[in-house]
């Protein structure tokens, strides 16, 4: 049986999921999470998503991102030693960031395929949209647990590729709607 590779991310209503949390990628909407009232129940999807985790994956950006701040961040401690992969073709060794637990870089989808062939639970992926749209394309992913926002933006990153290309089928998994607009929709891909 192989592992489950799931995407997981924050994403508004035309499938932009580009700085979400603030204006790091320089969109000019940036930060739009933090619009809609705080409703904790419309982030519980993120809490039980730990005991899913076995793995996260990250982009080569989104891992410059994030590690350096998870690393500190006591809402992420029980990422800390849990085993990360960045995928990326110029990220070297010696950029990894210290202390954050073991990383390991994978250079290619099939790198990709290879780990997800090999013994273990649940990979999951946190921003990441180039990865998230290169690994979607060479039909890797398995699950996607989205957070969709009551915003349009226009512009930004979009995990979903506008290349043509063999249609997935989803099969919805879980759903709701919350109070402040957000929407959770969880999906699992049909082969």
């Amino acid at each position: 049986m192989s592992r489950e590779l799931v995407y997981t991310g924050f994403m508004s209503l035309d499938g932009v999921v580009d700085s979400p949390g603030g204006t790091a990628e320089g969109h000019r909407s940036g930060g739009w999470v933090a619009d809609p009232p705080f409703v904790p129940e419309a982030f519980a999807l993120k809490a039980e998503e730990l005991a899913d985790t076995t793995a996260l994956m990250f982009g080569r950006r989104s891992y410059e991102v994030f590690a350096p701040y998870w690393r500190e961040s006591a809402d992420h401690a029980a990422y800390q030693d849990l085993p990360k992969y960045v995928v990326s073709s110029t990220l070297t060794e010696d950029a990894l960031v210290d202390g954050w637990g073991p990383t390991t870089v994978l250079r290619t989808a099939e790198d990709v395929a290879a780990l997800k062939a090999g013994e273990g639970g649940g990979i999951f992926i946190h921003g990441s949209a180039e990865l998230a749209r290169r690994l979607s394309d060479a039909d890797l992913i398995d699950r996607y647990n989205l957070l969709v926002f009551p915003v349009l933006l226009g512009a930004g990153k979009s995990i979903f590729s506008t290349a043509d290309r063999d249609k997935h089928n989803l099969v919805l998994r879980e759903s709701a709607a919350y109070s402040n607009g957000v929407v959770k929709v969880v999906y699992e891909v049909r082969r």
